[in-house]
């Protein structure tokens, strides 16, 4: 291996292990490993810049700014008391209720936009019962990433793989990827039952309080909330119809946040850009420049090309090693640059023998979307989460996370392995 290969590695395992220790800050640590990937020469600037995914960004930017404006209004709040009451106040119904709402809207928004709508929620419930918030937070990332697994716009490897191979239409996804989903789901809830209901217990009292409260009585600005719940549905219309009128998320997105802004003034402006998740937007930054140094030295495609050859052109040994082997990658680095150095490969693999590349495409789009339930830094969902619960006062430490979500993540894997086995491979 080269020694510009070598030096890249070195600096995503310190940085990584940075991370991990929480000695410093995760998005200093990043835009810090970054800039050394430039600093040795590992990628230029203009390289580095290419591998920075402002789609991503600014989706990002885009859905903090409709967020943040909408939750002046009280619709938060709302639907908190909404969904507690119909839980009857008890902490453990509410975590069932919320991941499964979070599965479902991840399915058809981006799961990103999902956990942006659905932490203000579960923070004014859990303040309301004066429970732990953080099983919440855990649970809502690894329904959102799961849910997102469902179809072909709710998690962005189903896009990338949608949009490079045409034969793959919106409904396969849904036909062959929903169900396993849906059985998942209905593994993982009981376990993160019973994993959590020791730490979100509450008193009948606050129980009781909640299921009183008025629901109607949290909307503050009706005016504000007509307009943010206008440009809310726009928005979310622009991402079912984005790929058939060819624009990106970031601009729907974007489009959505500006035309809001436009609506309610500059006082509002300035107070909602302040409240942009900066620093979650730049750890991004730094772990997209970070990453670029493994994709441009070629250890992303060696690992990956070795993997492939190791199968021998035989089609189940094939789908088992991608599936795994996106798995575990996934929680590790940004499964963005990893799909995309997987698609050709697979390409190839059709040129090179296997004719029914059908399994190989699922078994990456499971590994890819569902391993970035391993680790805090897996998924985009995972980071925003993070970011707006440390923003409350509640940060997710990355090894109190790792400790749940990595063997729920093997979990899931392994329930995808046995039904890719049996549905394309007996």
């Amino acid at each position: 291996m080269e020694q510009q290969a070598i030096l890249a590695i070195a600096i995503f395992l310190i940085v990584y292990g940075l991370i991990i220790s929480e000695k410093i800050h995760r998005t200093i640590a990043a835009v810090l490993g970054g800039a050394l990937m430039i600093l040795f020469g590992i990628v230029d600037q203009g390289t580095a810049l290419h591998h920075i995914d402002f789609n991503t960004l600014g989706l990002l930017i885009g859905m903090m700014i409709i967020v943040n404006i909408t939750a002046e209004t009280g619709l938060f709040k709302y639907m908190a008391v909404w969904s507690a009451k119909k839980a009857g106040g008890r902490p453990i119904r509410i975590l069932v209720y919320l991941s499964v709402i979070t599965a479902v809207g991840s399915a058809f928004l981006d799961n990103v936009t999902t956990v942006l709508l659905m932490v203000p929620v579960t923070y004014s419930i859990t303040r309301q019962l004066r429970v732990d918030p953080i099983p919440y937070m855990i649970a809502i990332i690894i329904s959102s990433n799961t849910g997102g697994t469902a179809t072909m716009i709710g998690d962005p490897p189903n896009i990338m793989i949608g949009s490079r191979v045409p034969e793959l239409t919106f409904m396969s996804f849904i036909q062959n990827l929903t169900p396993i989903v849906i059985l998942i789901m209905a593994v993982i809830l009981p376990l993160l039952v019973l994993m959590f209901r020791k730490r979100i217990k509450t008193t009948p009292e606050l129980m009781r309080q909640v299921t009183e409260m008025d629901e109607k009585l949290m909307i503050t600005d009706r005016k504000l909330l007509v307009k943010s719940l206008t440009v809310l549905i726009l928005t979310i219309a622009g991402f079912f119809l984005h790929q058939l009128v060819h624009l990106e998320s970031a601009t729907v997105a974007l489009t959505g946040a500006f035309l809001l802004l436009l609506m309610t003034g500059e006082k509002i402006m300035e107070r909602t850009i302040s409240q942009v998740e900066w620093t979650t937007i730049f750890f991004f930054i730094g772990l997209f420049v970070l990453v670029s140094g493994l994709v441009e030295t070629g250890v992303i495609a060696l690992l990956a090309e070795k993997a492939l050859e190791w199968t021998g052109g035989n089609v189940t040994a094939a789908s088992m090693l991608i599936l795994w082997l996106s798995g575990i990658a996934s929680a590790f680095v940004d499964n963005i640059p990893f799909v995309a150095t997987m698609i050709p490969l697979i390409q190839d693999m059709g040129h090179g023998g296997i004719s029914n590349l059908e399994p190989l495409w699922w078994s990456l789009s499971l590994g890819a979307c569902l391993g970035g339930n391993g680790t805090l830094i897996g998924a985009s969902a995972n980071l925003v989460t993070a970011g707006l619960s440390a923003k409350e006062g509640h940060p997710i430490r990355f090894m109190e996370y790792l400790k749940y979500g990595f063997p729920l993540m093997i979990l899931s894997i392994a329930l995808a392995s046995v039904y890719v086995f049996l549905r394309y491979l007996i």
